[in-house]
């Protein structure tokens, strides 16, 4: 939103909008964490919780640690290369507990209808769903389904919670990254959010590409086996890709991040398509891949757990934790630019 100068009717400096919710808050970047800060959590008052914004929740009960994760999925189309939004629903859910290194034990789904959705469609979304949920070793323990008038759902909404058991010996958090340590790439990024776009748009792109929408607790089990505590930070770059993922845990922290663009692994497709629309790979979203900020002296072992693993093995090292100061991208140039976090939405309705 822009002030128009009634004197000269130029827009002299942006205004944000204060009074109505933007496309952009729902975006993963700035927007979304004002939206967050400064309506939703204050509003809860004494029910609001203490620390920093995790992908779940960790609670105590009795001798356990358990991980309490909800979502929702509202991705444009519904069908995509390599996936729907049922599979990318449980994928979600599933990741959102493994990042706080807890195995998925149980899931809840609720569909939000629209009316006149041929029901092959919910059908489908719904097997996807149970075979994506099976696949994972999760069941699926309870749901709902809510039926609205046409125009108000755009389709079809997946709403998602997860309960996960905690793995002995880790307890990784966006707070608990620690300058030095070793910022390490599970695998490609951009697949996911080219993919739905391309699709929804009919680019073309999608011929060469799918979704990397996929579960990661077998792969974080397995770095916790190989570097227990020395896991210090776990995120999935979904909404606003890894450029907000490293930014969350570097604010969340209080530490820098160095990340080397030449290291970065992007897909030749997704390049290609980024450099088209004029997108930053950095910011496109992804289902499938983790940023882990591990100790330096367990970094090497850590990493071939993670290449072992089919969801790691193009894992690599992208960079390091700094004392303070921004999330820094050292270019093939040798320049740095800051990889800050984006204002608003690059890419609605993907996850």
């Amino acid at each position: 939103m822009r002030h128009v100068d009634p004197a000269t009717g130029t827009c002299p400096a942006p205004v944000p909008e204060t009074e109505r919710v933007l496309l952009g808050h729902g975006s993963g970047g700035r927007l979304s964490a004002e939206l967050i800060g400064q309506v939703l959590v204050p509003a809860l008052g004494a029910a609001a919780p203490g620390g920093p914004l995790e992908d779940a929740a960790v609670v105590r009960v009795g001798e356990s640690d358990l991980a309490l994760s909800t979502d929702a999925y509202v991705v444009d189309p519904l069908f995509f290369p390599g996936g729907d939004i049922g599979s990318m629903a449980v994928h979600g859910t599933v990741n959102d507990l493994a990042m706080r290194a807890a195995m998925p034990v149980a899931l809840t789904v609720a569909y939000v209808v629209e009316e006149g959705l041929p029901l092959a469609v919910l059908r489908s979304v719904a097997e996807s769903a149970g075979a994506a949920a099976a696949a994972a070793g999760v069941p699926i323990v309870t749901g709902d389904t809510k039926v609205v008038g046409r125009g108000a759902a755009d389709q079809l909404f997946v709403i998602t919670a997860g309960l996960g058991r905690r793995l002995p010996g880790a307890a990784p958090s966006v707070a608990a990254a620690r300058p030095g340590d070793a910022v390490l790439l599970s695998g490609p990024i951009g697949a996911h959010g080219v993919t739905v776009l391309s699709t929804r748009e009919g680019l073309g792109f999608e011929a060469d590409l799918v979704t990397d929408s996929r579960p990661l607790h077998r792969l974080v089990a397995a770095m916790v086996a190989a570097g227990g505590d020395a896991v210090h930070a776990l995120r999935d770059p979904t909404r606003g890709g890894l450029a907000s993922a490293l930014n969350e845990i570097a604010a969340a922290s209080g530490v820098g991040v160095e990340i080397d663009e030449r290291v970065l692994p992007v897909p030749e497709p997704v390049r290609a398509a980024c450099e088209m629309l004029g997108l930053d790979p950095a910011y496109v979203a992804n289902e499938g891949c983790l940023v882990a900020f591990v100790a330096e002296d367990r970094a090497d072992e850590v990493l071939a757990a993670m290449r072992a693993r089919p969801e790691g093995d193009q894992a690599v090292r992208i960079g390091t934790a700094c004392t303070d100061g921004p999330v820094v991208v050292r270019t093939p140039v040798g320049s740095r630019r800051v990889l800050d976090v984006l204002l608003g939405e690059q890419l609605p309705r993907i996850c």
